[in-house]
């Protein structure tokens, strides 16, 4: 493999990569809750920026599954170039990126003509007014479809090269771009900028901020890997090059799979469509849970990718479930306290990020809801990305497509139930749901293939870790009850949940290294050498 630079550097950079794009993500995504704050400061709940969540559903999917680290097109071109001479990238790359280039050319056309009918499937139950908006945002946005295939593609090139950094920083400028938009429209309109004359204006400039700052992500990208000689602006018509059909051939199941994921929100927000308000307050709640989450992921999955492939062959299983368990016990350390903390202090959490301006009392109660419910379901979500990563080490992606088309519907019948009886929150309690039980269907599965895993053992010492998150997430709301009749400004607030968080961890540090669980300790370690 010419592009690495011995075993042993690549073995010791292991943790220093997931190092790199840990602090990274939480860079980006720290601009992104700075985005969405100013989001909810400008526009609310209300109809614009209910209307951006409609609209952005399809340019997101897109950039999500195509446009994603560890996406598609990010782990095709790094299967695919790992393997090939520096000399040989860029007219590979080329032609790549001119394949998926054309054919997502196709797609941003027909979203921008078929805006109003995409909308119609998706969101049926919206009022006219905000259906108009959505269908003008969507026609704005639409390029992002195009700019999502380049941007995978810059992922996997610029990893290939060892920049690990910008790959992983560079949500930041789609972040920025939103941000100077907004700030440019309040110092234009004031206090108008929510009145209904004005609604289109500004949701053109949110719509145009999103397309600018995908666009400004990708440039920043070509511009690092033309400079590597990893490929630039010209087009590539060579099909036959050797490592094209190799790398459409793992990027389209693997594309297949991961949207069939995405389905899920797709049915989440048609239900939401009946529901006001429900789409932007799924936002705001999703990215206060997903900060500190991509953070975790990132730091989990970037390592355990790696050592999953290298042990995937018969005479190295039993080290593959060792590292299966490991990465479960792990996700169970990080996620689970999260996971309680974000419950037990959604509410307090919510008006420190948000309640501002056009963010009222009533707009906070809406999201803490939501994000509580995000919070009981945290360990899932992780879970299962870390599962798929295990199936696709084994060269099988036919499993996790199968276990994501039965889910969609077992979703459809968790949201119709769940909405009915808790609303807005019912939404991720179904997420909640199909994901533990792909959790468990994937795990079944691993355990027939691998000969057996100790299923049982590590079931309860995920129940040990739950049992002390729930510890922890009682301890800090306690805290946070009994500070309520202290103050309730924004200075003491800050200071209530940040006690809160650290009394909670106490508790479940405690409590967790009573079970004796060689992870604690594993991750302890990497937490001090950090």
């Amino acid at each position: 493999m010419s592009h690495g630079k011995g075993g042993k550097k690549m073995n010791r950079s292991l943790f220093s990569i997931a190092g790199i794009v840990a602090i990274a993500t939480m860079i980006s995504k720290t601009f992104g809750l700075l985005r969405a704050t100013i989001v909810a400061a400008v526009f609310g709940v209300g109809v614009v920026a209910d209307a951006y969540n409609y609209a952005y559903i399809i340019p997101g999917f897109l950039l999500v599954i195509l446009g994603g680290i560890n996406g598609p097109l990010h782990s095709a071109l790094v299967s695919v170039l790992a393997k090939r001479d520096a000399s040989k990238v860029a007219p590979l790359v080329e032609t790549i990126t001119t394949i998926v280039g054309a054919v997502l050319l196709v797609v941003t056309i027909a979203l921008i003509l078929g805006a109003g009918f995409a909308i119609n499937v998706i969101a049926p139950g919206l009022q006219a007014q905000v259906r108009e908006i959505t269908i003008l945002q969507l026609q704005i946005m639409a390029p992002i479809a195009l700019f999502s295939g380049l941007i995978g593609i810059g992922f996997g090139t610029l990893n290939i090269a060892q920049h690990y950094w910008l790959p992983s920083l560079s949500p930041i400028f789609s972040s920025l771009a939103v941000i100077f938009g907004l700030g440019w429209l309040v110092l234009q309109l004031g206090d108008k900028i929510n009145s209904p004359e004005y609604w289109q204006l500004g949701a053109g400039i949110l719509a145009g901020g999103t397309l600018a700052g995908a666009g400004w992500q990708w440039l920043v990208q070509l511009i690092v890997q033309y400079r590597a000689g990893m490929g630039g602006l010209r087009l590539g018509f060579n099909w036959n090059l050797p490592g094209v059909k190799e790398a459409i051939a793992i990027a389209l199941p693997a594309t297949i799979t991961t949207g069939m994921t995405q389905i899920n929100l797709y049915v989440d927000l048609f239900f939401a469509s009946y529901i006001p308000h429900a789409a932007a307050g799924l936002n705001y709640a999703g990215l206060l849970a997903q900060t500190p989450k991509g953070i975790i992921t990132s730091a989990i999955l970037i390592p355990y990718m790696s050592i999953f492939s290298q042990l995937a062959i018969p005479e190295k299983s039993s080290d593959l479930k060792q590292k299966i368990r490991q990465s479960l016990i792990l996700t169970a350390l990080t996620m689970l306290p999260l996971g309680a903390l974000l419950t037990a202090l959604a509410l307090p959490i919510v008006r420190i990020v948000y309640q501002r301006q056009a963010f009222d009392g009533e707009a906070s109660q809406l999201v803490a809801s939501i994000l509580m419910a995000y919070g009981l379901g945290a360990f899932t979500s992780v879970a299962v990305g870390v599962l798929v990563r295990v199936f696709y080490a084994l060269e099988d992606g036919k499993t996790p497509l199968k276990i994501s088309i039965a889910n969609i519907l077992l979703n459809v019948i968790l949201d119709y139930f769940f909405v009915n009886q808790f609303g807005a929150p019912g939404l991720v309690l179904a997420s909640m749901g199909v994901n533990l039980t792909a959790m468990l269907m994937m795990l079944w599965c691993l355990h027939r293939r691998l000969n057996g895993l100790a299923l049982g053992e590590w079931g309860l010492s995920i129940l040990g870790l739950v049992g002390a998150s729930g510890v922890g997430g009682f301890a800090a709301w306690g805290f946070v009850r009994v500070g309520e009749g202290f103050g309730k400004g924004f200075a003491w607030q800050l200071v209530e949940v940040s006690v809160a968080v650290c009394l909670g961890l106490g508790f479940f540090a405690l409590f967790a290294s009573r079970l004796g669980l060689p992870e604690v300790d594993l991750l302890v370690r990497r937490l001090q050498r950090k």
